[in-house]
Formats: structure tokens, C-alpha cells, sequence
């Protein structure tokens, strides 16, 4: 008799989630993988859903899972904790998957894994987390409720108050909302045309939110004509400005730079990043010549100051992306933070050296901890003699009037996410991933 069949979207959720348990490798890039791809669009979909609802909501998954295990301490195989977590999502969160499919298809799951021995209690766990009454704790704490780490939630409680931390948390359990820029000035037509529906984003008039249809799978998007990219990231790209020698010094992968390079058509672009690999992939997708590519550890730069413009979006925890990469919860810790800001620091020294006297640098993270942000910058200019911090205020006023940030998106900024002349977006209240940005000049 042969073993019952696994659904397509199943299989690969559980592929993925078990390479995450594994390895460093992101939920994203590997939604984005040439397998997943392949899928259908409902298959997709639900790939999607299966891998970041279980991670989003692993830490209340776990809690409920141990409590019906016979030895609740036990440690389980990397495939029989990731078969059952999947169940527990599939039973706890999604109304529209039959409880017989997500049980027996994580029994079978378990089975191929080669852990058959355990697949009767993958059965009895999930069949008894099906038959409890779904209660949801009252009171409880922000962390418990969102399934985040407490110390987590507590640090972004006493940064940014209760009110902000659980907007932040809140918004890292939604679905991702899908974020466009415009290229081409036929992109948004062309779109339509296929039946995908836009709407404006919170600040930039090039950015666009899906509300429906599969742009990865439009002409629009095969021609280049839009790009995926977070209108967080975009606005980082558009407040660092112009210039005529241009450095990216973490440049990977591309996003950014595309965008310093349609906002100066006529500069010369010098892209940086450690991984071979990631700059070819830049490369490919580049066909301006005025983009250069250069392999580099940028802790180790040694530049002469002839950059009148450098980005530095440097390497980070992401904390402030978790809505977008679940698994970062349980990846940071504080000494993860700490060793962060240590590299953090170097690297920002060294693009110092590159400017030009009157030349501006525009250091970002989407990191939502303070010591990857202020003080590293703080310590930087503490460091080096003859650099200053300007207000990124006048910034958002020149992107209104060249017309790339729309009035009221430039109003929300300068309500909310101008704070001492620095940039800094919340997850949750508006409307991105969490970023921070700080703008500093040569005398």
C-alpha cells in the first residue's frame, strides 16, 4: 500500500521550516526559492501562511504542544518539533484546514523525516490539542499574548512605552503586506491591466501596497518595471540624496542602490559588500555602467575621502523586520546586540574616512535597538573630529518639494518618526518595517 500523499504546500513549508531550525538562512529568501516558485499560486499561498504563522507563533505552539507530551521536558528531533508545530498552526490558527489534513499529513510528515517511531505521538499530541478549547488568557503580558521574548518586548516597553511595544508586536503577527516601487511609468497600467490592485503607500509617491493579485508573476514585474522592496527601505534610499561619487558600502542585496542610482542619474555608483555571491546577484540585475562592484569587509575599508555621498545601511539584529523574518526573535539576544554594535561601530568609522569635506554619509539599520542605532553614531563622532550630525528635518521638506514624498506622508514623518533630527519608523505605527536612519556631514 502506498504511503498517503502530502500536499505540495505541506511538504514545503516543512522543507523550509526545518532549514530555518538548521541553519541562518532567512524565512524570506527562501519563499522566494526557485521550489516554492514552482507552486501554484494557491499552493504558494499557503507555503507562505504555513511557514510564517508557525514561526510567528512558535513561542505559544511550544507551550501548548509540551503541556500534552508525557515527558513535557523531552527534547524532540528537529522534524517531529517542526511536524508538530505546523499541526498546532494549522489546528489553532487556520479556520479553513480540516483538522483530519493537518493531523495526518504531520503524521506523514513525521514518517518521511525517517522519525516513524514518533509519528504515533505526533497523532495523539495533535488529536488532543484539537479536541481542547481554544481559551485565550486575560491579562496576560504584551509578550505571552504576541509570542515574542519577554526581555524583547520589555526593552522596546521602556525605548518606546507599552502603547508602541504593542503596536509593534501586533504588527509582527500580521501577514507581511506586499510593498512596490514604480520604475517604469507604464508599471502601474500594466498592472491593473492584469487584474492587480494597488493603492498608495504611507510617505513616497513611488511606493505602492498590493491589495490583490500575484505580482511576481505579472510582465510588469519580469520586465523590471516594479520592484518588491519595503517603503521603509525605499525612504532610507531616497533621504540619503545626491551626490557625484557615490559609495554603498553594504550594498547587498540592491535594493538601495537601484534607488541611489535612479535619483542620480549622472553620478558614478560604487557598490561594497563581503559576499561575492551577493554582488553578482546585484550585478545581474544591474545594467548601469556607472555601477561599480567591489568585494569588501567594510570593517576593514581603508578609503580616501573622495565619497561625496555614502550610504552605510549597515549589518543589524533586523529586530525591526520580524514582521517580515519571524524566526530574528530567536535568533537576538542582548549579547548579540552588544556584538552588533561593536561591528556597527567599526564599520561607520571606516566609511568616515570616505568623505569628502561638505560630504554627507547616511548611516540606517532597521535594527529597533538603541544600541545599534544612537549609539553607535554617538560614539562615532565622539571618536572622529570635524563630523556633525545634521536633522534629517530639511531632508524630508527637499523630498517633498522634488516630489518623491507626497504632503501627508511628509506630515506622518514629521509628526511621529523625526525625533531630534533623527529618522526612526515603528512597526505598527507607520505602516514599514522598523528603521532608523541619522544624517552626518564632513566640515
Amino acid at each position: 500500500m502506498s504511503a498517503p500523499a502530502i500536499a505540495p504546500a505541506r511538504s514545503a513549508a516543512f522543507e523550509i521550516l526545518l532549514k530555518i531550525a538548521a541553519t541562518d538562512a532567512h524565512s524570506d529568501e527562501l519563499l522566494r526559492s526557485r521550489e516554492v516558485d514552482a507552486l501554484s499560486v494557491q499552493d504558494r499561498a499557503l507555503a507562505t501562511t504555513l511557514v510564517l504563522g508557525t514561526l510567528r507563533w512558535q513561542l505559544k505552539l511550544d507551550a501548548q504542544i509540551r503541556m500534552l507530551l508525557a515527558r513535557p521536558r523531552a527534547r524532540l528531533a528537529p522534524a517531529v518539533e517542526t511536524a508538530l508545530r505546523m499541526g498546532a498552526f494549522q489546528l489553532l490558527y487556520l479556520d479553513r484546514i480540516p483538522a483530519h489534513a493537518a493531523i495526518g499529513e504531520s503524521v506523514e510528515l513525521t514518517k518521511r523525516a525517517g522519525e516513524t517511531f514518533a509519528a504515533g505521538m505526533v497523532n495523539a499530541v495533535l488529536r488532543k490539542l484539537d479536541r481542547q478549547p481554544h481559551l485565550v488568557a486575560e491579562d496576560e503580558p504584551i509578550a505571552d499574548t504576541f509570542a515574542h521574548p519577554r526581555w524583547m518586548v520589555e526593552r522596546w516597553e521602556r525605548f518606546y512605552g507599552r502603547d508602541a511595544a504593542r503596536a509593534i508586536c501586533s504588527f509582527d503577527q500580521e501577514p507581511s503586506a506586499v510593498c512596490l516601487r514604480l520604475i517604469h511609468p507604464d508599471a502601474e497600467q500594466a498592472l491593473a491591466d492584469e487584474d492587480i490592485e494597488l493603492t498608495p503607500d504611507e510617505f513616497l509617491t513611488a511606493a505602492r501596497r498590493v491589495l490583490r493579485g500575484d505580482v511576481v508573476r505579472s510582465e510588469a514585474f519580469r520586465r523590471g518595471w516594479v520592484r518588491i522592496q519595503d517603503e521603509g527601505s525605499q525612504l532610507i534610499a531616497e533621504l540619503a540624496g545626491h551626490g557625484a561619487n557615490i559609495l554603498d558600502t553594504c550594498a547587498a542585496p540592491g535594493g538601495k542602490t537601484a534607488i541611489l542610482a535612479e535619483r542620480n542619474p549622472s553620478s558614478t555608483i560604487l557598490a561594497m559588500d563581503v559576499s561575492q555571491r551577493r554582488l553578482d546577484a546585484m550585478r545581474r540585475n544591474f545594467a548601469h555602467e556607472r555601477v561599480r562592484f567591489a568585494v569588501q569587509d567594510a570593517t576593514a575599508m581603508q578609503l580616501a575621502p573622495e565619497y561625496d555621498l555614502i550610504l552605510c545601511d549597515v549589518p543589524c539584529t533586523g529586530t525591526g523586520t520580524i514582521g517580515r523574518n519571524p524566526e530574528i526573535r530567536f535568533r537576538v539576544n542582548e549579547e548579540e546586540i552588544a556584538r552588533h554594535h561593536a561591528r556597527q561601530v567599526k564599520i561607520l568609522s571606516c566609511a568616515l574616512e570616505g568623505l569628502t569635506h561638505g560630504g554627507r554619509l547616511l548611516y540606517s539599520t532597521c535594527s529597533l535597538e538603541p544600541e545599534e542605532n544612537e549609539a553607535v553614531v554617538s560614539e562615532c563622532c565622539a571618536r572622529s573630529r570635524g563630523f556633525h550630525v545634521i536633522p534629517l528635518d530639511e531632508d524630508v521638506s527637499r523630498l517633498e518639494r522634488e516630489g518623491a514624498i507626497h504632503a501627508k506622508g511628509a506630515a506622518k514623518l514629521r509628526g511621529s518618526a523625526l525625533r531630534g533630527g533623527f529618522l526612526r519608523t515603528l512597526p505598527g505605527l507607520h505602516g514599514c518595517d522598523g528603521f532608523y536612519a541619522a544624517l552626518i556631514a564632513r566640515r
